[in-house]
């Protein structure tokens, strides 16, 4: 089955709103996509003709299976996409989300999969998020919010909550990336901001708000103190 690029839209905006099988609303919707409820009510209406909506009377809608199946076949080619942007054509990582957000609606399954094999199969995009495979299968990955890993423990930094370009624009400067070794050396309770060595080099301050966005994986050692 095919679908144009608005209902691709609201296919994956109904899977990101309703995690944890949560029932969506109609205002939800139409603030995230910014559009109005009317909008909103028209599409649902074209989705549940295609069998990809459960509705409960006074509760909201969901994506039933085949729904979840496609939402999750739209991120697997936005997240490849923009592996595909960083690792080979050299993008930085707060410049390839709108781009992928176009790339994501070809419909070649077949381009698609030779993508993934040209790119040698990632499990996560340049943002640390899971890429599902052609079976819709995500992988899953160890790890904790930064404001709750321990200090004076070497981690690894995994994944970014957010594709906000204002903020991966802020991380670069930080010299923060995927992969960057991060150590908590000490917690400001005025503010909850953070002191963080990156890369066992320099030292860089974390607000409590950047913080909660940052996802880290533990390594097997604890930093040496001095």
């Amino acid at each position: 089955m095919s679908f144009t690029a608005t209902e691709e839209n609201y296919i994956k905006t109904i899977y990101q709103l309703q995690a944890h099988d949560k029932m969506v609303n109609t205002n939800s919707v139409a603030v995230t996509l910014q559009t109005s409820a009317a909008s909103v009510t028209d599409m649902l209406k074209k989705l549940k003709l295609k069998k990809l909506l459960v509705y409960e009377k006074y509760k909201g809608f969901k994506l039933n299976q085949e729904g979840k199946k496609t939402a999750l076949s739209i991120i697997r080619k936005h997240r490849l996409w923009e592996t595909f942007l960083v690792n080979i054509l050299q993008f930085k990582w707060d410049e390839v989300h709108e781009v992928a957000e176009q790339l994501e609606h070809i419909q070649s399954n077949q381009l698609i999969n030779h993508l993934d094999d040209f790119l040698g199969n990632p499990k996560f995009d340049p943002h640390g998020d899971p890429i599902p495979d052609a079976n819709g299968k995500m992988p899953v990955q160890e790890q904790i919010n930064l404001t709750k890993f321990p200090m004076h423990t070497v981690g690894e930094i995994s994944a970014v909550g957010s594709q906000s370009a204002d903020m991966l624009a802020l991380l670069r400067h930080k010299n923060i990336e995927l992969g960057s070794s991060i150590i908590v050396e000490q917690i400001f309770p005025f503010d909850d901001s953070i002191e963080v060595k990156i890369n066992n080099q320099i030292l860089v301050n974390i607000s409590a708000k950047l913080a909660q966005h940052l996802f880290v994986k533990q390594t097997n050692y604890e930093s040496k103190q001095c």
